[in-house]
């Protein structure tokens, strides 16, 4: 490559990402998925608009596998473990059994109305009935929903994905022919199992280095970060495990814990999954031709419907029941079950293979994920109030951010006084703060001050306290009750535990 062409690319590029950035806040005010966005820009930059020519289905595959672990991991990294433990079993059931009644029923209906071979029929309903991380995160996150609602459809999109793509890769394998039920189950389980394993292990190695070592700068720690999130990942595969599993799991443990800089390193996740949304997105629409498109509007249709109204509903009322999921959050989760870029990446796989029509199968989930995702993702947020499934008090705790000072023994804690916080109103010597620590400075209106005794706390201040590393958390428990219950938190028996 030429520099001039250099210049051209590196232009392109990053018109395209601030396209896409800009399509972030004209799909909120649509109340449209950006997903689909970024698809239609790489329709229009793809053959039949700009005329940029992309079908390389293979390199597709290995960028959009990369790009989703990059999502997977910020999933798991903003994903809160206190919530999702106790839905840990029902979303563990909907991403196992639940895609294997979607599947089932997806394949069926597919086989009998399409009236195509039993290994395409399982290919679609295979490729398809996985929900997409990407998708869920992106929309979920901008609902007001319940703890519960939104950490089990997280946690199903964030688990569901490596059943799926071992189901797609036997099909289109060789061993279709001779495939053996039992020996693929058992594949199955062990690709799971040693994937959390390699997840929790790589996880608890990055905990234990990260909050030993003060790194020269604070930017190194996000970065640090996710690498060991993705080291799960590489690590996963090589052994024989699922790297999804464990990409998910090593962010999902790293998130939770107690790490320097945590804030930063979360805001540092989430522009990278967004970059890895939007290259990925406009890559599969990059890859995709209109001029066939036309030609799988039908079969898209009959699956998405036997998907969307049929496996969907009765996977998540079979697995769901059982948990004593009320049937209106029933509903809602069947609904809000969206598809995106894992179905469109794993259509890529047939086509990689060479099986005879796999444009086709390629063409139908297209069209099918754009198609569904404009007549769910609207609906969201009417369906969430209609429902009852939106969370009413979105009272906010403290959020502390955290840094060692290795050569002193203590760290800096920071934090912002929420607007629900008991702590406005309060003065600085009302804090009775246990041990040496010091509330340091308060950053106020843009001002920069140290407070005094009798200096009153309010809304919006930024604090930054000094304190000795081994009474950290007792600092931020009384730093808690305060927030909750005020000046008299010990009177009401407020002690500041981490909420559940």
């Amino acid at each position: 490559m030429t520099p001039a062409e250099l210049n051209v690319a590196v232009l392109a590029g990053t018109a395209v990402l601030l396209v896409g950035v800009a399509a972030v806040r004209v799909s909120t005010g649509a109340g449209l998925p950006s997903l689909l966005l970024y698809l239609a820009l790489g329709l229009v930059i793809g053959e039949a608009g700009l005329g940029l020519r992309f079908d390389d289905a293979a390199l597709a595959q290995v960028l959009g596998t990369v790009a989703l672990a990059v999502i997977l991991a910020e999933g798991g990294l903003t994903t809160s473990l206190p919530v999702i433990r106790p839905i840990i079993g029902l979303a563990g059931v909907l991403a196992t059994v639940g895609v294997a009644i979607s599947v089932t029923v997806t394949s069926l209906l597919a086989y009998v109305l399409l009236d195509v071979d039993a290994r395409t029929a399982v290919l679609l309903g295979a490729v398809v009935s996985s929900t997409d991380a990407a998708a869920v995160f992106a929309v979920m996150r901008t609902l007001r929903l319940r703890p519960r609602t939104r950490a089990t459809l997280e946690a199903e999109s964030g688990f569901n994905d490596p059943p799926v793509i071992i189901l797609v890769t036997l099909v289109v394998s060789d061993l279709w022919d001779d495939l053996d039920p039992v020996t693929a189950f058992l594949g199955f389980l062990q690709q799971m199992g040693v994937g959390a394993v390699v997840g929790v292990a790589v996880a608890y190695a990055g905990r234990s280095v990260l909050s030993r070592v003060a790194l020269p700068a604070a930017g190194l720690y996000p970065l640090a970060t996710l690498a060991f999130a993705l080291l799960g990942f590489g690590a996963a595969g090589t052994v024989g495990g699922s790297p999804f599993v464990a990409v998910y799991v090593a962010g999902l443990l790293l998130g939770n814990a107690d790490l320097p800089h945590r804030r930063a390193t979360l805001g540092f996740a989430e522009g990278l999954a967004w970059l890895a949304q939007i290259g990925l997105f406009v890559l599969l629409g990059l890859l995709a031709s209109p001029a066939r498109l036309v030609d799988a509007v039908v079969p898209a249709l009959v699956v998405g419907v036997a998907l969307t109204l049929v496996a969907r509903p009765l996977s998540v009322w079979l697995c769901a029941t059982p948990f004593g999921v009320p049937l209106r959050e029933q509903l809602f989760v069947s609904w809000a079950g969206l598809r995106g870029a894992v179905p469109i990446v794993l259509a890529t796989f047939p086509i990689t293979a060479g099986l005879a029509g796999a444009e086709r199968i390629f063409d139908v989930t297209f069209l099918l994920v754009v198609v569904f995702t404009i007549l769910q993702g609207p609906s969201l947020p009417w369906l969430s109030r209609r429902l009852g499934v939106v969370e009413a008090d979105q009272t906010r705790d403290l959020a502390f951010e955290h840094a060692p000072l290795e050569e002193l023994g203590a760290t800096v804690v920071s934090f912002d006084v929420p607007r629900t916080s008991h702590l406005a109103g309060v003065e600085v010597g009302e804090l009775r703060l246990p041990g040496a620590a010091v509330l340091a400075l308060v950053l106020r209106d843009g001002h920069l001050f140290a407070p005094a005794p009798a200096s009153t706390l309010r809304v919006g201040d930024q604090l930054l306290l000094a304190v000795p590393s081994g009474e950290r958390e007792a600092v931020e428990q009384r730093l808690r009750a305060l927030s909750r219950a005020g000046r008299l938190a010990a009177w009401h028996g407020e002690r500041g535990e981490v909420a559940v």
